[in-house]
């Protein structure tokens, strides 16, 4: 079983789901995770404990893991990250231009799961992304004073 695989089938079963993994030239293994409401320093050590008992009995190869949170400006990478968080500001960079223009920041309108497509709002217009033409995306964090 590869280190995805691993990841996905130990987190969800734990209660989170898998934003990420990177693993680092100097074997650094950082996993982030996210579950609603947030995640915790007592939800990064749980991981931590429990994910080093897997990765020695799997013979996952690293250093040192790192647990954390995806931060206010998560990544969005998977069909369901933009479903749940429609209405979220964004920051999208596409692979190829849509409309001539490679950079966005919006609002996330609507995910059309048939068609794999992002409806994003800004600067007054609208486009339709395909997610397959999405090269990186993150929550763009609002604060309300």
């Amino acid at each position: 079983m590869d280190l995805q695989q691993i990841l996905e089938t130990t987190l969800p079963g734990m209660g989170y789901e898998l934003v990420d993994v990177e693993l680092t030239a100097q074997g650094i293994l950082r996993v982030f995770i996210d579950k609603e409401g947030g995640i915790t320093v007592e939800d990064c050590a749980t991981v931590s404990n429990h994910l080093s008992r897997v990765f020695m009995v799997e013979d996952v190869d690293y250093k040192h893991l790192e647990i954390s949170s995806p931060g206010l400006d998560r990544p969005l990478k998977k069909a369901a990250d933009f479903v749940r968080f429609t209405g979220s500001m964004v920051k999208l960079k596409t692979r190829l231009p849509v409309d001539g223009q490679k950079n966005f920041i919006g609002r996330i309108e609507s995910f059309d799961e048939a068609a794999q497509t992002i409806v994003l709002a800004f600067d007054g217009k609208t486009a339709q992304i395909e997610l397959s033409n999405v090269d990186k995306a993150r929550i763009k964090p609002e604060f309300k004073f």
